[in-house]
């Protein structure tokens, strides 16, 4: 009851600024409408109006909510939960590219911080240019990834996986470096009079040590690759995906729509990361770490 009352503390303080932005950005539309029709809006008859409005500038939560039902639970309840318009079908393919693309930087990420820690040389040249990478917003290579691959007869879900991979690499490469290079040099030179090969030192020392950083890292890595694959389905105009959803809602002003895509898209990086914190805990478990 102690860890749940924090987190419902906060949510309802959101709900209450959400309800009061909203009455604050959309009371100018209303107040307009009232003034052309010669009317004058009580205070209850305002706020009843800034939650209602079909385009308002912020929805207001019960209107978010009405939008992901008819889009979710109410497609489900027709039989159509993967048509084109639910947003159970653009959260799977949105979910394709991001898995693909975290994969892909995981083990990108793995190997060059195994790289980095075993050899110097990685050390000095590759770690600055993974770090330099980062420097460069996404949002302006993301068209020059997809041009470059489209070129070369690659579209569809690879390159927005390899966005995706772009910005999840990162995060795995600085985790698993400082969890390879976790152990304490007691510890390797343990291993060093117990005559270990440095293959053995890696996989009964040094690996088992990095687990909780390489599980941390994972989870920054998940929520980045949702990212890229949303940005990559922004410059290839995309009919699929939360991406998409969001490019159309752009174009013809639907906020509620724009806003019920965001939403689904932070409960599907919830479940994606809460995933990987369920694998944490039964790994750590296995291996006898405190967790």
């Amino acid at each position: 009851m102690r860890s749940v009352f924090p987190v419902l503390t906060v949510v309802v303080v959101i709900f209450i600024a959400w309800y009061a932005g909203a009455i604050a950005l959309n009371a100018r539309w209303a107040d307009d409408k009232a003034e052309r029709a010669g009317v004058e809006l009580s205070l209850t008859e305002l706020v009843a109006d800034t939650w209602s409005q079909d385009k308002p500038k912020l929805p207001a939560p019960h209107q978010v909510a009405a939008e992901i039902w008819k889009t979710t639970g109410a497609m489900v309840a027709k039989g159509r939960g993967f048509s084109k318009r639910s947003l159970f079908y653009h959260s799977w393919v949105t979910f394709s590219s991001t898995t693909l693309g975290f994969l892909m930087g995981t083990v990108l990420g793995v190997g060059l911080a195994v790289g980095i820690v075993y050899n110097r040389t990685m050390d000095m040249s590759v770690m600055p240019w993974v770090i330099a990478s980062q420097t460069i917003p996404i949002i302006a290579i993301a068209p020059m990834i997809i041009v470059v691959l489209n070129a070369v007869g690659i579209s569809g879900l690879l390159p927005k996986a390899m966005i995706s991979m772009y910005l999840s690499f990162f995060p795995v490469v600085v985790g698993m470096v400082k969890g390879l290079r976790s152990p304490q040099v007691m510890q390797l030179d343990q291993m060093r009079t117990w005559n270990a090969s440095p293959s053995q030192t890696f996989w009964k020392l040094r690996l088992p040590a990095s687990m909780p950083y390489l599980f941390t890292s994972l989870k920054i890595a998940m929520a980045a690759s949702l990212v890229g694959a949303i940005i990559g389905e922004l410059p290839t105009g995309a009919v699929a995906g939360l991406g998409a959803r969001l490019l159309t809602g752009s174009y013809y002003g639907q906020t509620i729509q724009i806003w019920s895509a965001l939403v689904m898209a932070a409960t599907l990086a919830a479940v994606l990361v809460g995933l990987i914190g369920l694998v944490q805990r039964i790994t750590l478990k296995r291996m006898g770490m405190a967790q």
